[in-house]
């Protein structure tokens, strides 16, 4: 069974950082792409980046390119989401999945598998 359990959400000032952590099991890891969403009350789920485990190649979405870092741990199974200079329209609940797909171009909208979910309050 697939399971991936997100943490390090909280409530932060605006320009204030915090890093999201997914860790992963019954999952072939390493093969992989993982991916962050977000979704925030009366909006679109919205894709926020995603990471190949098998060749490290990377997405995000234009906003927030430049202010988040996805990376990706395999000896730990878990992919962390380092977010800088955090606005308030970064409010929102964070998960992290499974793409049914993942191009350079960004992964699927659909999720095969995801996580409950950590919400991220930015206030101003």
């Amino acid at each position: 069974e697939v399971q991936l359990v997100e943490s390090g959400g909280g409530l932060v000032q605006a320009g204030g950082s915090l890093r999201l952590s997914c860790v992963v099991s019954g999952f072939r890891f390493a093969q992989g792409a993982i991916g962050w969403f977000r979704q925030a009350p009366g909006k679109e789920r919205e894709g926020v980046s995603c990471i190949s485990n098998s060749d490290g190649s990377t997405w995000y979405t234009d906003s927030v390119k430049g202010r988040f870092t996805i990376s990706s741990d395999k000896s730990k199974n878990t992919v962390y989401l380092q977010m800088n200079s955090l606005k308030p329209e970064d409010t929102a609940v964070y998960h992290c999945g499974i793409p049914t797909w993942f191009m350079v171009t960004g992964p699927s909208r659909e999720y095969d598998s995801w996580g409950q979910g950590v919400q991220v309050t930015v206030s101003s």
